[in-house]
């Protein structure tokens, strides 16, 4: 009976004031354009080759999005480093998983700022199709459609990030890679959508 009566109050109450009264909901809104994802993200389920490996202890690959290579003497995936000058193709790009526990970070930690484990451990990479990507220089050389992909292969400078994507060449820091694309620009946090392929030279 008591719910009843505080019911028809506030209904009472509420009717009282029906001309000043006004709902609405309160969603978020992206004024100019929402951003792009998370690097390592497979946007394009199809058509799409994503097999998994063994993550190098030695020359663990850095972050999720970022380029790999196939160490055959250890049966790994490993990122690139200073000595792979002569290098033309990468073997694919680290996949993020999904759901994953982040070890790190607790409830305060950034969404898509997870590292990959540094040890020997289970990972995918996607070595065929579309997946996103940071591209480390897109306020000085924002990548296009098309645009040819880079990798900065020295140590990490300024906004040049060690085993990352670029846009543009840098004589001595990058190599030219053959078998990836941009697939256009990237939004605001330099995230863009790269299309690599499996190389079959």
């Amino acid at each position: 009976m008591k719910k009843s009566l505080i019911a028809l109050a506030a209904l009472a109450a509420c009717a009282s004031v029906s001309g000043t009264l006004r709902l609405r909901t309160a969603d978020i809104s992206f004024g100019y354009r929402m951003g792009a994802g998370f690097p390592g993200d497979v946007n394009r389920t199809h058509p799409a080759s994503i097999p998994p490996g063994l993550m190098d202890p030695t020359n663990p690959v850095r972050l999720y999005g970022d380029p790999v290579k196939i160490n055959t003497a250890a049966n790994s995936i490993r990122g690139f480093i200073a000595g792979d000058t002569a290098v033309t193709t990468i073997d694919g790009v680290l996949v993020r998983p999904y759901p994953v526990q982040q070890t790190t970070g607790g409830m305060g930690a950034a969404i898509g700022a997870a590292v990959p484990p540094q040890q020997q451990a289970a990972i995918d990479y996607i070595e065929d199709g579309f997946v996103m990507v940071r591209c480390n220089n897109f306020a000085a050389t924002p990548p296009t459609k098309g645009g040819a992909v880079h990798i900065w292969l020295t140590a990490s400078a300024g906004v040049h990030v060690q085993g990352g994507f670029e846009s543009a060449a840098d004589a001595g820091d990058t190599i030219a890679i053959v078998n990836a694309e941009f697939n256009g620009p990237p939004d605001a946090n330099g995230i863009c959508e790269i299309r690599v392929w499996k190389d079959r030279s």
